[in-house]
């Protein structure tokens, strides 16, 4: 089952997206070269950081869906890699519902590969940003019951929120929305881990019209505030995993957790 997503906006090539830098640093093609500026400019272990990333949305989601989380809410989607993440939580419960929502409009033109969903699951795609969570609550209610379980994915998005606009905030609301029993998954670029490598980071998005809110460690935990987090915690992406599942252990500037409403 699928639903189509809602009119786009123009396309801006004129300034760089982090959907787009994100997939230029994942090895895509759909970004423009304003995107391709930004990314030439990042040091290597921002491609690192990327994969990182990626691997870990992957082990959390499909732990989620091996507790039986079969709703998922994924706020920043980014342009769609394969696999996605209903593909993922589809492999181990084919009827799980999954509601994608990214600011950029060029991830609505790849919008139809979010949306192949399992005969017996469905999936839902909205253009809408994070800064205006009712908006996206309010579209995934057609789709998801929040009377029952729900995963909030917020991977790699609120570091592109500072705290002038409330990042914090954003994340409590949205969980306020959520039943016992979900979860929140987050991951997060770190200020503290590396520090000289943030700034660089920090300074080049910024040449590329991008604020940046790389967040320290304590600053991270607070997203979290209240919630119950899963082993091991709140630790660095490559440290994330279950039993079975441990990636291999190399450096990393993304912290990453998983926690449950209790």
């Amino acid at each position: 089952m699928t639903t189509g997503p809602e009119p786009s906006l123009r396309i801006d090539t004129s300034k760089a997206h982090p959907a787009r830098v994100y997939d230029y640093l994942l090895g895509g093609k759909d970004n423009y070269p304003v995107d391709e500026a930004v990314g030439e400019q990042l040091p290597p272990e921002a491609r690192d950081a990327a994969r990182q990333n990626r691997e870990f949305m992957n082990r959390a989601a499909a732990w989620l869906a091996t507790q039986g989380i079969d709703q998922f809410l994924d706020i920043g989607t980014g342009i769609p890699t394969e696999p996605n993440l209903h593909q993922i939580v589809q492999r181990v419960v084919p009827t799980a519902r999954v509601v994608y929502a990214d600011n950029d409009p060029i991830v609505l033109r790849h919008a139809e590969a979010l949306l192949v969903s399992s005969p017996e699951g469905a999936t839902d795609y909205i253009e809408a940003d994070v800064r205006r969570p009712d908006r996206i609550v309010e579209h995934a209610r057609h789709m998801l019951d929040f009377d029952r379980p729900i995963a909030l994915s917020l991977i790699a998005l609120m570091h592109f929120i500072p705290d002038a606009q409330d990042a914090h905030g954003i994340v409590r609301g949205l969980v306020a929305t959520l039943p016992k029993g979900s979860y929140l998954v987050l991951s997060h670029a770190s200020s503290d881990l590396f520090p000289e490598l943030s700034a660089q980071v920090t300074a080049e998005y910024a040449k590329g019209g991008i604020e940046l809110g790389f967040r320290s460690r304590p600053q991270v935990e607070r997203f979290f505030d209240g919630l119950d987090l899963v082993p091991p915690g709140l630790v660095t992406a490559t440290e994330w995993g279950v039993p079975g599942q441990m990636p291999e252990r190399e450096d990393s500037g993304i912290y990453a957790g998983v926690a449950r409403v209790a």
